[in-house]
């Protein structure tokens, strides 16, 4: 009994020792916290649509959940597909922020110094609801018969868990990526502003695919 007692007791404390194992110069004080509160703290807080992940004792337990969610790029919820088009307020995380996190994790997840966390987001009040523009509809194909600005794009009709693409072919042959959504979720129903208005000349054919994958807005004027 008294040698299952110590053969059990050098496991446990192996995989305590283990669990407690750091490989990475990577800490949420100092690269995490500044992804988490730009890209995650909208949501992740008190008071939020989701639970709080601002503090390292908040996150840490979330850590391996927290990879997994990122690597299928399932969080942060943006829905537009990145490097197809250029939008303002894009949450969605690059390659290296990606794999910044899934290193933080594999590294063991270390807390580092309190001083060097960034200083804590200022939600405030909550403005109102954004107004939604009706902007122009497009399904399937659109040849548009004057010059316009593209300021934003929205979907209109997109079936869950579909996926489409919208193009603009400009009448000399270029082509501009305006959005390309990825597993389609109700709550990626917002709209794409651009970082940048799009010209568009008159002639530009504006064309969604699949072509019965649904229908967006075209939005000509910004927030």
């Amino acid at each position: 009994m008294l040698r299952k007692l110590i053969v059990g007791t050098i496991v446990w404390a192996a995989l305590t020792t283990a669990h407690d194992v750091i490989t990475t110069p990577i800490t949420f004080s100092r690269e995490i916290s500044r992804l988490v509160y730009s890209r995650c703290a909208s949501c992740h807080r008190e008071g939020g649509s989701a639970f709080p992940l601002l503090t390292y004792a908040e996150a840490r337990p979330w850590a391996k959940a927290i990879k997994e969610e990122v690597l299928e790029r399932r969080m942060p919820p943006w829905g537009a597909v990145k490097g197809f088009g250029e939008f303002r307020d894009d949450r969605g995380l690059t390659q290296e922020q990606i794999e910044l996190i899934a290193e933080w994790v594999e590294g063991g997840a270390p807390e580092g110094d309190d001083k060097l966390l960034p200083k804590t987001p200022d939600f405030g009040a909550k403005s109102a609801l954004e107004t939604m523009p009706a902007g122009i509809a497009v399904e399937g194909t659109l040849t548009l018969k004057s010059a316009l600005t593209l300021a934003g794009i929205r979907p209109l009709q997109v079936s869950e868990g579909s996926s489409l693409m919208v193009v603009a072919n400009r009448p000399d042959g270029s082509v501009e990526p305006l959005l390309w959504l990825y597993g389609y979720q109700p709550k990626f129903a917002h709209a794409y502003w651009y970082s940048a208005g799009v010209p568009l000349p008159a002639g530009t054919k504006i064309e969604v695919t699949p072509a019965r994958g649904g229908a967006v807005a075209l939005l000509t004027r910004a927030r």
